[in-house]
């Protein structure tokens, strides 16, 4: 588990200017809330607009849209058809750049999202970007939000925290980045990483 050092800190907005692969490390540990329900960032994943796993890969469209938008700002799409993702829209340079938020070690609004999400367990409540979507609330209405304006806020991390890294899950294509990470060993991770794997 992350336990943090102190007091909580403004997430420093400077950051979202970064390339996606160093905002996804430096996100681990943050805190991520939405109407106050949320918890600290365990797991992340980088998705860069020359890389085609990214959705921006072809350029921008309707559905991307705010992946070309401002850095800071909430991607949100729904994957399978069946759950919200949410993403950070990053890398001032690169337009098209994001982080997936894949868990959180969720912190606040506990019963808000068990009622969400229709279990009690802590480990399954925010262990995936669908259910992370699903605890928090995050539809397509918050699409291009501001991740640090009502109703979203953001916190520093106050670690710092040692990191897993491995390959990005669920992906056909650029299969050969190790462009998730984690915090190495929470429990809250989607799916533990591989022993072996570079941290």
């Amino acid at each position: 588990m992350i336990q943090p050092l102190g007091p909580a800190s403004p997430f420093p907005a400077d950051w979202f200017g970064l390339d996606a692969v160093t905002l996804a490390q430096r996100l681990i540990g943050a805190g991520l809330y939405l109407d106050g329900v949320g918890g600290l960032i365990v797991e992340t994943e980088a998705y860069r607009r020359d890389d085609p796993a990214s959705h921006s890969f072809r350029g921008a469209t309707e559905r991307n849209r705010a992946m070309f938008g401002a850095v800071g700002r909430a991607y949100v799409y729904r994957s399978y058809g069946i759950h919200w993702c949410l993403n950070i829209v990053c890398d001032a340079g690169e337009p098209g750049s994001a982080v997936l938020i894949r868990a959180l070690e969720p912190n606040a609004g506990l019963e808000v999202m068990a009622a969400r999400r229709r279990t009690a367990a802590p480990r399954l409540l925010c262990a995936g970007p669908g259910r992370l979507a699903e605890a928090l609330g995050v539809d397509r209405s918050h699409d291009g939000a501001d991740l640090l304006a009502a109703p979203f806020s953001m916190t520093a991390p106050n670690g710092p925290f040692a990191l897993s890294a491995g390959p990005r899950i669920g992906i056909t294509k650029g299969v050969d980045h190790s462009w998730r990470f984690g915090h190495a060993g929470s429990r809250f991770l989607s799916r533990a990483f591989r022993t072996g794997e570079p941290g």
